[in-house]
């Protein structure tokens, strides 16, 4: 048995002794002690706890992996996430200006992937517990829209008919005007009768749709997503943002960054999250690399009235970056890449005429990296907004606005 003191936490929340000694659920300052086996603590015991513990408000905190911050209070987890970014961004010989953290509301993630498995008895529908492969239910879950866990029977009723109990299945669940989104993957084989009995169940369930390792087996109603004045079907389990809190609270930031902009290019678009609502006072150009997707894109932005011209682009931006000639004719850039970040397509940037940059990033690792390719290129990084749609993770959101 050991005592040790936590100094900080990781980037993954732990608590961290010297040694290094990882200790999950744990904060700065306390004393704990238990077993250290091979440089972590499984099941600490706080001997002296911080003032910023709190009390958890889940019951299924202790076996569920999906909440790792909620011993936390709300104003040290901010504090925290806060200081990740000013850390990533300060390794990088950059001095931040950081504004207050947008952190989004309980009960209103709004899209979620679970996991599912068959038992002898019907079927377990939750998250993972930590680092392990057991399933927790989470039917009282303080995380998710209620909208979401009110399709936990579904989702029971389909793993039972279209999983095994050796392996796992995954349900991308996603909140729309339409109703609840549902595409599962990881089931069985989809033959004539399957498909039949998944209609059924749609139907009896008012699933607006219900797609089955993407193939779509039925769409009753449009799972429509309102990007501005435009409505976007995705692609069944495509990328939105994790709450509207959060996407509101980046969508404000880019808006500011590029405002009064003309012309403006949105690289990774996706789905249209900050082109559509852009093009009201601006022509956009927007580029991906999944093409269902910009198709998405482009048939809300046909069916919405008064938006300036949005054209697309199906392209890999890490193999083909925009170019310099390409993006003089753009008065701003936005770019929201995946968590590795954009550095070709920011080196490009770099080399270009642009002098507006909205960027926004999920990681801040790969976001300072990029920030600082552009600083060194004349750019100055004017703010920087935290957005923590995560809540009660160590993940975090952040959007900037460059000038040169």
């Amino acid at each position: 048995m050991s005592e040790v003191t936590i100094t900080r936490l990781g980037h993954l929340g732990d608590g961290i002794a010297e040694g290094p000694v990882f200790v999950a659920r744990t904060l700065p300052g306390e004393v704990v002690e238990g077993d250290v086996v091979d440089g972590r603590i499984t099941a600490p015991r706080i001997v002296t706890p911080s003032t910023d513990r709190v009390k958890a408000p889940c019951r299924h905190v202790a076996a569920c992996g999906g909440c790792l911050l909620q011993h936390a209070s709300d104003d040290f987890v901010a504090d925290w996430k806060l200081g990740v970014v000013r850390a990533a961004l300060e390794a990088h010989g950059l001095t931040p200006n950081l504004r207050e953290i947008e952190t989004s509301a309980a009960c209103s993630r709004r899209r979620a992937t679970l996991s599912m498995r068959r038992t002898k008895k019907g079927a377990l529908v939750g998250f993972h517990a930590p680092r392990s492969d057991v399933i927790t239910e989470i039917p009282d879950c303080q995380l998710l829209d209620p909208a979401l866990i009110a399709l936990f029977p579904v989702l029971r009723e389909l793993t039972v008919l279209g999983g095994s109990r050796k392996g796992e299945l995954s349900a991308t669940v996603t909140t729309s005007l339409g109703g609840p989104d549902v595409a599962v993957r990881g089931g069985k084989p989809l033959d004539r009768d399957f498909i039949t009995t998944l209609g059924q169940i749609a139907g009896q369930y008012n699933l607006p749709r219900l797609s089955w390792d993407g193939e779509v087996i039925v769409t009753r109603e449009a799972p429509v997503q309102p990007f501005g004045p435009a409505h976007v079907t995705p692609p069944p389990g495509a990328f939105l943002q994790a709450t509207p809190d959060g996407e509101a609270a980046l969508l404000k930031a880019v808006r500011e960054a590029v405002q009064g902009a003309k012309k403006v290019v949105d690289l990774f678009a996706g789905c249209g999250t900050f082109s559509l609502p852009l093009a009201e006072g601006a022509e956009v150009h927007a580029v991906e690399g999944e093409g269902d997707m910009l198709t998405a894109l482009d048939q809300g932005w046909r069916r919405a009235p008064g938006l300036k011209q949005v054209s697309t682009e199906v392209r890999d931006l890490f193999r083909r970056p925009m170019l310099p000639d390409e993006l003089n004719r753009f008065d701003a850039v936005v770019i929201d890449p995946p968590r590795a970040g954009a550095e070709a397509q920011a080196i490009e940037i770099a080399a270009s005429d642009v002098t507006r940059v909205a960027m926004v990033s999920c990681n801040p690792v790969s976001f300072a990296r990029d920030i600082e390719i552009l600083t060194r290129a004349g750019f100055a990084l004017d703010w920087v907004q935290v957005v923590d749609q995560f809540r009660w993770s160590p993940h975090v959101e952040v959007a900037a606005q460059l000038s040169r």
